[in-house]
């Protein structure tokens, strides 16, 4: 049995039987009801979250006074009118009595920073949060409640999985609220879903996973099957923090992971980050901007490659800091790990909701190899194809922050399908139904680059470059040593100004003097006043025309329209 969230010393309740003094479950410190209370009962020794009512947890996450719940004709109570030890409607009464609650879910309407959203709680306590019919039927409920009425749907999971007493009707509920939820997507309405502890089964395996994005409450036990169910089906020794949050976070299968006081802001910022748009500052006009005296983009390639790896150059995330309004971060590719030289999420710039995707290096020795060198394993680039389908179902601009030496080449990369996780984004990128500016920024090495390059909007920096192959590499095949990198850099013509010459990159961002190094803030305004221009370009276009001059943009690199020359005639056998 799982353990009671709270614990009552005897001879330690008030006159209403509620316990003065509780135990935490997880390190057994004694704390005071009221203190508790203060603190959204999160131990304050141990930072364990006790478990939380669907009423609570309302309260905690809604705007004061905005909930209104929404009530369900009375369905089949008993479908298989199950007995055990006990018959089962007496188990749904008593669970009813010990919640407070006529299901395991709470469904209503709220606000949530002044969002109007559709909502659905489940209550641990009623059951163990186990989906049957009736949570099936009104989960499935609240997703058409949204549907409907064109309103965010936000899901609160607490769940043992399907409920056994109801049999195969509880197995196909994941079936219905999947194909609810599926309806929510199709209809480009965003969806949240905040897993708690526990969520397991049949839950997990349906809309618990299946939203827009998923926050995990920090220490929540998250899975398929339980710990239990594991070690006896499959005798294995489990890893330490086995389906926790941040174990499902560093395997890539959550956005986030945040304290319980935390929960709260955050939905406030994605529900504005994903709502209607806010009035758009526009760029300053070009006799209005104050150049600072950019130094020259044509300079001596080598130079600027050396310049593009100044280590002090920023990266993704000091523009992300710099650059933007707001920037949430999204972790993960839904199957693998969380690559850490890839990050990528929602922000906003000038009014108006991006997705953001870059490369990040990181400045520091530790950071540089906690973030490998910005070297992207294949699970990188799935979270970044991942991102452009958050983008393109809620009609969400795409910008791309360009700094990489490269994919990185080793073979536990290669094992897991490196060059066709970098195929699969250019690819999807060159259809992306959304306007899309890349920003190349510091290195734009071969392939590895190219992933994030594919756009609709090419920008680069004066110090920044993007090659077929490190000037290195190239010295060594070509001239049979890497010492000659720089004959090898000013012969492939590296950096800003033949990329724009030759129509690939369609304009130079200028740096302030000395380098984007030299004042990263000066740098960040550039590129903000860049990006401002070309998205508010590229929003007066319509589908049709984007996704056309797109097309037409790829095809003409390398002088050609992508246009047969002429056409061949066939060659007949000669008769006789």
């Amino acid at each position: 049995m799982t353990r009671s969230p709270t614990t009552t010393k005897p001879g330690l309740a008030d006159p209403s039987g509620q316990a003065v003094w509780v135990s935490c479950p997880a390190c057994g410190w004694l704390i005071y009801r009221k203190r508790l209370d203060r603190n959204l009962h999160v131990c304050p020794e141990c930072d364990h979250h006790l478990r939380l009512g669907a009423r609570a947890r309302i309260e905690l996450l809604v705007d004061e006074g905005s909930f209104t719940e929404t009530t369900f004709p009375p369905g089949v109570a008993d479908p298989l009118s199950f007995t055990d030890l006990r018959d089962y409607p007496d188990r749904l009464r008593e669970a009813a009595h010990r919640s407070g609650e006529s299901e395991a879910v709470v469904v209503g309407q709220a606000r949530i920073g002044g969002a109007p959203v559709v909502l659905a709680v489940m209550d641990f306590a009623f059951l163990g949060g186990s989906m049957g019919v009736e949570v099936g039927r009104r989960v499935s409920g609240a997703a058409t409640l949204a549907f409907d009425r064109d309103l965010p749907l936000v899901t609160v999971c607490a769940s043992g999985g399907a409920r056994m007493q109801e049999g195969v009707f509880s197995l196909f509920q994941m079936a219905r609220v999947s194909q609810a939820f599926a309806r929510v997507r199709e209809a480009g309405l965003f969806s949240v879903c905040v897993l708690t502890d526990p969520t397991y089964g049949g839950v997990s395996a349906s809309f618990a996973t299946l939203a827009s994005i998923l926050i995990g409450e920090r220490g929540a036990h998250i899975g398929f099957a339980g710990p239990r169910v594991v070690q006896q089906t499959i005798r294995a020794e489990l890893p330490t923090g086995f389906q926790t949050a941040e174990f499902l976070l560093a395997h890539g299968l959550i956005d986030r992971v945040e304290s319980r006081a935390e929960l709260r802001p955050l939905l406030m910022r994605l529900l504005s980050l994903h709502g209607p748009r806010a009035a758009v500052d526009r760029a300053p006009a070009a006799e209005e901007r104050d150049e600072g005296g950019p130094e020259p983009f044509g300079g001596d390639s080598w130079d600027v490659v050396q310049k593009a790896r100044v280590v002090d150059r920023p990266t993704t995330l000091d523009y992300l800091n710099m650059a933007f309004d707001d920037f949430v971060e999204l972790h993960g590719d839904r199957a693998f790990a969380d690559d850490p030289a890839v990050v990528g999420g929602v922000a906003s710039i000038g009014g108006r909701s991006v997705v953001v995707i870059g490369h990040e290096k990181g400045h520091t020795v530790r950071q540089r190899v906690a973030r490998n060198f910005g070297m992207p394993h294949p699970e990188g680039y799935r979270k970044a194809l991942r991102l452009l389908d958050h983008a393109e179902s809620f009609s969400l601009p795409v910008v791309t922050l360009v700094d990489t030496p490269g994919a990185h080449p080793g073979p536990e990369a290669e094992a897991r399908g490196q060059s066709h996780a970098i195929a699969e984004i250019i690819m999807r990128s060159s259809r992306l139904r959304v306007p899309v500016v890349a920003v190349i920024t510091g290195e734009g090495g071969s392939g590895g680059a190219l992933a994030l390059c594919t756009s609709d909007r090419l920008l680069v920096q004066q110090n920044a470059y993007l090659s077929v192959i490190s000037p290195e590499g190239c010295a060594a095949i070509l001239w049979r040593t890497a010492a000659s990198a720089a004959t090898a850099a000013r012969a492939m013509r590296l950096g800003a100004a033949h990329l724009v010459e030759s129509g690939v990159a369609t304009s130079v961002v200028a740096e302030p003097p000395g380098g984007a190094h030299a004042d990263p803030a000066a740098a960040a305004r550039l590129v903000r006043e860049a990006l401002l221009r070309e998205l508010d370009d590229l929003s007066q276009l319509d589908l049709a025309t984007l996704m056309d001059a797109r097309c037409r943009r790829l095809s003409r690199i390398g002088g050609s329209d992508g246009q047969p020359m002429r056409t061949l005639q066939p060659v007949l056998p000669v008769e006789g």
